[in-house]
């Protein structure tokens, strides 16, 4: 579980034990004793802090959230049925397939007649309707995340796809090069050694680079290839010209030497998506491309200056670009990070390692 999700957990425990211990203080049919009181508070904070460890232990979790909130249902009946536990519910809901979820449910339901004894069918249907909302949230909620993960496995595999086909090229160059110069050694090797020492000193220098564009090629599986060659660096000033056309200004800085051909392609289109994102979803017209060498990386730079239009910045096509660009920065052992600035514009920073993996 990464942090993130753990300082969420947490937060939602504590604005939970808020609204319960609120609850248990205000309501009117409440403890009367401080006895009473502490012990209805102790449930509030047993019953909300099951949400802090629910996504380790969701079965022992639930047990312990409909258990406090029995024993806040006995000395605080208003705070709700047994608790909040509808809003627990809702979290395991989102952890769990129905299979599981709905016997939570269903024991929450059955056991709703109990109110009866002190309040009317109003207030039974109401403690009913609580746990199918919760229920019904936590479901709903479980589906779109598994939506959303195989959208992102989806575009995963198709950015994956586009860079086998863009490393065919690369890989199919550098071997003829090793080729070609292999026959040209074998040649004059009688005749001319100073000629073919230089031609196998050139096939050991190729070989190296296409060691390293094999160790990115396996991670694709794709058996299309492409027909055109593929751009680099190079090409940066023909991007900026024909995005100037469009009224986007990009200002460019570069200090590289020679890079391997997959990482010139890689960092390549990882400026060429930043600057498309940029003149789809963004009002900017004005953008900065900083491509530098430095620390054994590297650094990939892009920032406009805002704002977004009014249908969002990373909506549609402009959440797949963000995921291409960072499944292309993993495979090839780096990472990348996008996202708004404080003065309204978005920025994208990419570290590649300019040596690859071993």
């Amino acid at each position: 579980m990464s942090r993130r999700d753990q300082i969420t957990d947490l937060s939602i425990a504590f604005g939970l034990f808020l609204v319960i211990g609120s609850l248990v203080l205000v309501t009117p049919d409440g403890p009367a004793s401080p006895a009473g009181v502490v012990t209805a508070l102790a449930c509030a904070a047993g019953q909300a802090g099951t949400a802090a460890w629910m996504r380790r232990a969701p079965e022992a979790a639930i047990a312990v959230a409909i258990a406090a909130g029995v024993g806040i249902e006995l000395l605080a009946p208003g705070v709700g049925w047994l608790g909040q536990v509808a809003a627990l519910l809702a979290c395991y809901a989102r952890l769990r397939t129905p299979r599981r979820s709905l016997w939570v449910l269903g024991l929450l339901v059955a056991a709703t007649p109990w109110k009866l004894t002190y309040a009317g069918w109003q207030t039974v249907m109401l403690a009913a309707a609580g746990p199918l909302l919760g229920w019904a949230l936590g479901e709903l909620g479980r589906t779109r995340a598994l939506r959303r993960e195989d959208e992102r496995r989806r575009i995963i595999a198709q950015e994956r796809g586009r860079i086998a086909r863009e490393l065919h090229d690369v890989l199919a160059h550098t071997v003829s090069v090793i080729v070609v110069q292999a026959n040209a050694a074998e040649d004059v090797f009688d005749r001319r050694p100073d000629l073919a020492r230089t031609a196998l000193t050139s096939i050991g220098a190729a070989a190296q680079a296409t060691l390293g564009e094999l160790r990115v090629l396996l991670q694709t599986i794709n058996a299309e290839t492409a027909a055109e060659p593929q751009p680099g660096l190079g090409q940066l000033d023909q991007l900026a010209a024909s995005l100037g056309a469009t009224g986007l200004r990009v200002d460019l800085r570069r200090e590289v030497t020679t890079l391997p051909a997959a990482l010139d392609l890689s960092a390549y289109r990882i400026v060429q998506e930043s600057l498309t994102n940029t003149l789809r979803h963004s009002q900017a017209t004005r953008a900065s491309v900083s491509v530098r060498c430095e620390g054994g990386s590297l650094r990939v730079e892009v920032q406009d200056e805002g704002p977004a239009r009014a249908a969002g910045r990373v909506h549609g096509s402009g959440r797949r670009g963000i995921v291409g660009m960072r499944e292309r920065a993993r495979l090839l052992g780096g990472t990348l990070d996008a996202g708004p600035t404080s003065t309204g514009g978005f920025h994208v920073r990419a570290e590649l390692p300019l040596e690859p993996a071993r």
